[in-house]
């Protein structure tokens, strides 16, 4: 496995940890530390590659093209500075200042997964965590349009998840397990729902309902 490879993974184990902690928790002292070393060591940094050294082109012979990594390094960069980042931005909630960048690293973590049955799995993270935030907006000054949002953005990414898992692994125990779990998280929220917002958080249970096997 290259060093870029090992380096990319551990940025995705990290991001992965802070994305697993629950809302209002922090990272425990030995994720700080273990990460402060890492960083501190260069692991997480990407090594600049060797100038390459001009040759004259032999005669009939293309001179090989280098493949641009401008997209790679963009990718990692990114990924580095949320990990660090996250430390203030994992307990963001809907119209907080840092609410995009966590938004952002979930997007990472999604994009930086192996294949699509990750991809899905991760998805559906997310959508659980929708499912907190709706929570905690509920009674809040700030609920109207963010909640709307958010039961919006929570119904997306489960649809976008399961539809993944469904091509990927159509037998897996995640559909099942996700859809009972959302179920008990969802349905005690909708006595504090206005109308328009019960109205989709129903229709987001039926969807989820249907999900699992009958028994």
């Amino acid at each position: 496995m290259s060093s870029a490879r090992r380096r990319r993974d551990r940025v995705l184990v990290h991001l992965t940890e802070l994305h697993e902690l629950p809302l209002g928790g922090g990272p425990e002292a030995a994720f700080k530390e273990r990460l402060r070393a890492e960083l501190l060591s260069g692991r997480l940094t990407l090594e600049p590659e060797a100038p390459e050294v001009p040759e004259a082109p032999a005669k009939g012979r293309r001179r090989a093209r280098r493949r641009p990594l401008l997209s790679q390094l963009a990718a990692m960069g990114l990924a580095a500075a949320m990990t660090v980042s996250s430390f203030a931005t994992y307990q963001a909630m809907p119209g907080d200042s840092l609410y995009p960048l966590k938004r952002a690293a979930e997007s990472t973590l999604v994009r930086l997964s192996t294949d699509d049955a990750e991809r899905g799995r991760r998805e559906l993270d997310s959508a659980k965590t929708r499912a907190e935030e709706v929570a905690s907006l509920l009674g809040s000054s700030v609920e109207g349009p963010l909640l709307d949002k958010t039961l919006k953005d929570m119904e997306e990414s489960t649809r976008a998840g399961i539809s993944r898992l469904e091509r990927t692994e159509p037998r897996s125990p995640k559909i099942k397990n996700f859809a009972r779990d959302q179920k008990e998280a969802v349905k005690p929220m909708l006595t504090q729902l206005g109308e328009a917002q019960l109205a989709q958080a129903e229709g987001y249970l039926d969807y989820i309902e249907g999900l699992a096997e009958p028994e």
